[in-house]
């Protein structure tokens, strides 16, 4: 922590926020929470026991340009007024995991990626904790980091870390550091540039030395330009499903999977892991990779393997209406999550998307929408970009509201089809989050499953 630091304001009062704030009054900071929309009634409830200063539905600009640091929530964008304001002023703007990354001497496994890294965190968390570490699951995901932090007395953290929050990183360095692929998502954030993107993401290792690991996806492009134009001090292993035979890192082969470190190989055939799928044996292999770098026992990493159950709204099974399976894959809110969930699909699919586009180019899943899909059931407020790409190849329809597109797509689908929800967009303009698209799908698929 920087040593003059004694006024934080906290932008945010969602999880993030609350943590950070919560681990800020911790530590005698004095804290102003300003979040400029109403606060969540649980989160305003904790403000008022740990008596810190707080304010909804706007921003107090001079009080906040009175703080030595501000911890910004990851949702909110670098280039509000407010946050340029400070800037000017001359005022760190930091992400929660920056400022909890200060307060605790915990091993900590960052993991990001566009996709995959909620799966990978899952994994890499269970498998510690089934070998008896003390281990934290935070970031993304969860309970904040900096509420852990303040609240727990965690030996070990895997961290689910977005661009969003790498942004607002400076000193942080996690142990082990999982970077999975980078593929184009949240342009709308980046003013469209993927190169910017693509940066926020490498500072999840800016600052690795000698004496920490890089585990890196060796059969991403963009990934492999990014690691090979840099000078990395830290050990690298890379992982691959294509290529063979690496000295240190995890591959794919003959399907068993190999994990190699200076200290012990490890394998294990797939067909004795919970998880299918190619993009799941990229996750198999960080999480993999992680664990060994840990000293986890072999036994305990394949016995972890094996009961995995996945993640909630990540290609999961709903139920079976006369014949037609619905699937929710609400998480998948980019078009690349959209091309590994159907390029898994082995039956036609009708397929829900929609919700506010993120840069979507719709190309990259052009062939698989040519052969798997026969209908496209449109679930947003604007579908434009969706309508206007495939309205000539597949038939396209508009819904306005969950149970609308769940009966939809029972009527259109046949005996035998997959009913596949994968938006390929974010969830904010019907529904408070993925999550709750998700949970609205299966509510709705249940209670036509009930009725039938």
């Amino acid at each position: 922590m920087k040593k003059d630091t004694k006024h934080i304001a906290v932008l945010g009062a969602g999880e993030s926020g609350i943590g950070a704030a919560i681990l800020a009054k911790k530590h005698g900071l004095n804290v102003l929470v300003s979040d400029n929309q109403q606060i969540r009634g649980s989160y305003k409830k904790e403000l008022n026991q740990n008596s810190i200063s707080h304010e909804e539905l706007h921003h107090t600009e001079p009080t906040i340009m009175e703080a030595d640091e501000i911890v910004k929530s990851p949702g909110i964008p670098d280039d509000i007024p407010l946050l340029k304001n400070a800037a000017s002023n001359g005022i760190p703007v930091i992400s929660e995991v920056e400022f909890a990354s200060r307060y605790t001497n915990a091993v900590t496994i960052g993991i990001t990626g566009s996709n995959g890294k909620t799966t990978t965190a899952l994994l890499t968390h269970q498998i510690l904790k089934n070998a008896g570490l003390n281990a934290g699951l935070a970031g993304n995901i969860g309970k904040s980091f900096a509420r852990q932090v303040a609240e727990e007395n965690n030996a070990y953290y895997v961290l689910e870390i977005s661009s969003f929050q790498l942004d607002g990183a400076y000193a942080f360095k996690p142990d082990v550091a999982v970077l999975l692929n980078i593929t184009p998502d949240h342009l709308n954030r980046y003013g469209g540039d993927f190169r910017k993107y693509t940066e926020s993401k490498f500072r999840l290792i800016q600052n690795l030395s000698k004496n920490e690991y890089f585990i890196y996806c060796a059969d991403d492009d963009i990934v492999q330009e990014g690691v090979e134009k840099r000078t990395i001090k830290a050990h690298t292993f890379p992982f691959s499903v294509e290529n063979t035979g690496m000295e240190t890192g995890g591959y794919l082969e003959n399907e068993v999977l190999h994990f190699k470190t200076p200290a012990d190989n490890f394998t294990i055939p797939v067909t004795e892991t919970a998880l299918h799928g190619k993009h799941n044996m990229y996750n198999i292999l960080a999480a993999g990779l992680a664990s060994k770098l840990m000293d986890v026992d072999n036994a305990k990493i394949r016995e972890s393997l094996s009961v995995f159950e996945g993640v909630e709204h990540r290609l999961e099974t709903v139920a079976s209406v006369d014949g037609r399976v619905f699937i929710n894959d609400s998480k998948a809110t980019n078009i690349i999550s959209v091309w590994y969930a159907l390029e898994s699909m082995s039956n036609p699919v009708v397929w829900i998307a929609g919700g506010q586009d993120k840069g979507n180019d719709y190309s990259i899943v052009r062939d698989l929408v040519k052969e798997k899909v026969t209908a496209i059931i449109c679930i947003g407020t604007d579908n434009s970009k969706i309508r206007e790409y495939f309205a000539e190849m597949k038939p396209v329809y508009e819904t306005g509201a969950m149970k609308d597109a769940v009966h939809k797509a029972y009527k259109i689908a046949n005996t035998g089809d997959t009913v596949l929800l994968s938006p390929a967009c974010a969830s904010f303009d019907l529904f408070d989050n993925y999550e709750d698209r998700g949970t609205q799908f299966k509510y709705y698929v249940k209670l036509l499953a009930d009725e039938k």
